[in-house]
């Protein structure tokens, strides 16, 4: 169960061999199906539930354009201001390392 099971094809022919294979031969089934002797009533077909369909005008489709535009500028935007702030934040940490470096380094020269 633990050990692992090494593939049959090891190279890739593109046809698909089962690793399992399967122990007792399968027939195709021929002629046809015997009748059933328990009494069964007709099957009623169920029906499915229809939704009442929201028809779009051309305002509404505007308003659906415009709203999906809207949300993809304001999440660009919060996108973008995070990428800025990180930009940032690493800059200010390398002139921070810069200044401490010239410190240090001023104060074993002396």
């Amino acid at each position: 169960m633990i050990r692992p099971k090494i593939p049959v094809n090891p190279l890739p022919t593109g046809l698909v061999i089962p690793l399992d294979q399967p122990t007792t031969a399968v027939e195709p089934h021929t002629g046809a199906a015997p009748a059933c002797d328990c009494h069964h009533g007709p099957v009623q077909p169920t029906s499915r539930v229809q939704l009442p369909a929201v028809p779009l005008t051309p305002a509404g489709l505007v308003a659906v354009v415009a709203g999906g535009a809207g949300l993809v500028l304001v999440v660009g935007a919060v996108l973008v201001s995070m990428l800025l702030a990180v930009a940032i934040t690493g800059a200010s940490v390398a002139v921070c390392a810069v200044v401490l470096r010239s410190l240090l380094n001023g104060q074993n020269h002396r």
